[in-house]
């Protein structure tokens, strides 16, 4: 290792430390603020029985009539959406009720959704978890097909080249496997770049906190065009 390489790396501990949990959660803010609002399009594309601009398959005579602003709150913070509206307003919004300001009982379900190794079933199970046995299979295929792609582009987006820190450790979020609710840890890296902005590099589910497992997420770090990490740092590292 060269001086300034060291120099580099010494200055960089000095000034950075890992995250907690809530952090981890406050990182993912914004991703669960666009999920939230995909959910809430969805619902009402059900209720009005045709995806907006699918004027060929509009078989009502109500229709779409903007936005309400609404701040919820989350563990993560608060949270701006919008919520759609219909004309007759007659629209019930499930995700987020009308008098709802406090969304923490279903964030952890949207989460781990973006994380890898969740597939097009669990997170079907996740959404119909957060609806109920009311919702239909048709609004649940629908809202699955919405943010399905959302999830796979989030997971798949490229990285930085370099980055200064990377923090992974584990997030215990609830999850849904074999139709029940089980507290799941859910795998997180978080990647300091050399300008010192901070990122959620992806989201695992599964595996185990071995020096065998996070070698197959830095590798697929690394295919996603991440080149060089001047510090990792590995909470509870086994084997």
């Amino acid at each position: 290792m060269t001086p300034e390489r060291k120099a580099l790396i010494q200055s960089l501990l000095s000034h950075y430390k890992p995250e907690d949990a809530q952090d981890v959660q406050a990182m993912l803010r914004d991703l669960l603020g666009d999920t939230i609002q995909q959910m809430l399009e969805a619902e009402m594309d059900d209720h009005l029985g045709y995806s907006k601009y699918d004027y060929k398959n509009k078989h009502t005579d109500d229709s779409r009539n903007g936005y309400s602003p609404k701040t919820v709150t989350s563990s993560a913070g608060d949270i701006p959406i919008d919520v759609p509206r219909d004309r007759k307003g007659d629209f019930e919004p499930q995700s987020v009720k009308k008098n709802q300001t406090d969304i923490s009982n279903i964030e952890d379900q949207v989460l781990s959704m973006y994380a890898k190794g969740m597939t097009t079933r669990d997170i079907s199970a996740h959404l119909q978890s957060i609806y109920g046995v009311d919702a239909s299979a048709e609004m649940i295929s629908r809202m699955t097909d919405r943010i399905l792609p959302i999830a796979k582009e989030w997971q798949n987006r490229p990285l930085a080249k370099k980055y200064a820190v990377v923090f992974m450790d584990a997030v215990h979020f609830n999850v849904r496997q074999d139709g029940r609710t089980v507290k799941k840890a859910v795998y997180v890296a978080i990647g300091t770049r050399l300008d010192g902005h901070r990122e959620v590099l992806g989201l695992w589910v599964g595996g185990n906190e071995s020096a065998k497992y996070w070698v197959g997420v830095l590798n697929e770090i690394r295919n996603r065009g991440t080149e060089d990490i001047f510090i990792i740092s590995v909470d509870g590292l086994t084997g």
